[in-house]
């Protein structure tokens, strides 16, 4: 069979990809290291001409339908990733059958789950993110989307100019209808209750979960925050002339759920007028937001500009160009901060938060090779450091937000800001 393409590509490069090879065995020459999400099928990153393709070997069936269906999705304006092409027809050079790949452009900016919750995750930039993921599940509803497979692992998140945004990236097993019944939506909100306590449960079990985020709570939380706002959306707001301060009224309630308002839409009708309201989720701090973005650490903002620094003098050093920014803060998590982090013995690291040690070990570092009178190294550094200052702090777990030294309250418990639980009698579906 000769190989067949399903729409044209934008990039014709696209057709002389290593097809006759299977996807796990693609050369690393031909790959981009960027953060993966967890995935059932093999996926993998590709550059051509600047543009970065993420490819996914998967059936036929699967790999058309889910083309298809992203492709409507971009076409009402649903956030989801952008498919390219199917790539059908695959063998070996000995003639053995391969799966087809699904192409689809990389969302620049955007990061899995994995790299965002983590230990430095803080727990009100968690609830701002799941909140994005409940608004992304209700932008699909009321296009008649059903997900059936709604999941942090399915879902990439980006910071776009203050505002959180959650996309659907993985959509093999949705469904378009002209609209969802109210139990095709429970039963998508149940499938997205257990996946993510499933999920958070998994980053919990290895450490990697800030210890005041809870995973049941949190999963319940999404599902209550997504009934809050669905029954705000979808209530009608009919006012008369005189009564724009309705308008006002519910933008407020949109705000008393943690919402920002991205557009109004307001449309005239014989007798009254009829008003839209399109909510976003935001956060501040400009270089907070672009270290999230880049790396996934969510920090303080004064942190946030010294990690940066250090981001953009690595950058500089290896002379790896602006554009391949994203490219070049993944390989600075993994080979310049998680080193530093790891080399903290496990007894000491609840005496400072993973990018208060980072910035403090830059300061000693500098301290170092002013007295050398030459760049001494961050390892040495960090051993140094680890060795004659963190060993004498004083064993305090830091509280988020605080720094060492500040009153804080080390029995208080932290939870994700949603709207107060419901009694344990109460309906949460919507």
């Amino acid at each position: 069979m000769a190989l067949q393409v399903t729409a044209a590509p934008d990039e014709p490069d696209l057709l002389f990809l290593p097809w006759d090879t299977p996807l796990e065995e693609w050369p690393d020459s031909q790959l981009v290291a960027l953060p993966r999400g967890i995935s059932r099928h093999v996926v993998r990153f590709v550059r051509l001409n600047g543009v970065v393709y993420a490819v996914k070997e998967v059936g036929e069936h699967l790999a058309v339908r889910e083309y298809r269906l992203l492709r409507d999705l971009e076409r009402i304006g649903v956030p989801s990733v952008e498919a390219v092409a199917v790539v059908k027809g695959r063998t070996t050079a000995g003639g053995e059958e391969l799966d087809p790949a699904l192409i689809t452009r990389h969302l620049q900016f955007s990061l899995p789950y994995r790299a965002l919750f983590s230990s430095t995750l803080r727990p009100d930039t968690a609830g701002r993110l799941l909140d994005a993921l409940a608004l992304l599940l209700v932008r699909l509803h009321l296009v008649g989307f059903s997900w059936n497979d709604c999941s942090l692992s399915n879902t990439l998140f980006r910071r776009d100019a203050g505002a959180f945004a959650a996309y659907l990236v993985d959509a093999e097993t949705g469904e378009l209808h002209p609209q969802l019944s109210r139990g095709q939506r429970e039963h998508d909100l149940e499938v997205a209750r257990i996946n993510i306590y499933g999920e958070l449960s998994d980053l919990e079990a290895g450490g990697m979960l800030h210890e005041s985020i809870d995973a049941l709570h949190t999963s319940d939380a999404v599902v209550r925050r997504y009934s809050q706002l669905w029954d705000e959306l979808t209530q009608p707001l009919l006012i008369k002339a005189d009564e724009r301060f309705l308008v006002d009224a519910h933008i407020r309630r949109l705000n008393d759920l943690g919402f920002d308002v991205a557009e109004v839409e307001v449309v005239s009708e014989p007798g009254q007028t009829r008003v839209r309201v399109q909510p976003k989720v935001v956060d501040a701090g400009h270089h907070s937001r672009r270290l999230i973005r880049l790396t996934g650490l969510d920090v303080e903002e004064n942190q946030a500009r010294r990690l940066l620094n250090d981001l953009d003098s690595y950058r500089a050093a290896l002379a790896i160009p602006e554009g391949d920014e994203s490219v070049a803060a993944h390989r600075w998590v993994s080979e310049v901060f998680e080193p530093v982090v790891r080399s903290v013995p496990k007894d000491q690291r609840g005496k400072l938060e993973p990018a208060e040690i980072f910035h403090e070990v830059l300061e000693h570092r500098w301290f170092l090779s002013e007295q050398a009178g030459h760049d001494v190294g961050l390892q040495a550094a960090a051993e140094s450091y680890v060795r004659e200052v963190l060993a004498r702090k004083p064993v305090e777990q830091a509280v988020l937000g605080a720094r060492i030294g500040e009153p804080s309250d080390s029995t208080m418990e932290f939870r994700l800001s949603f709207a107060p639980d419901p009694e344990p009698n109460d309906d949460i579906s919507p």
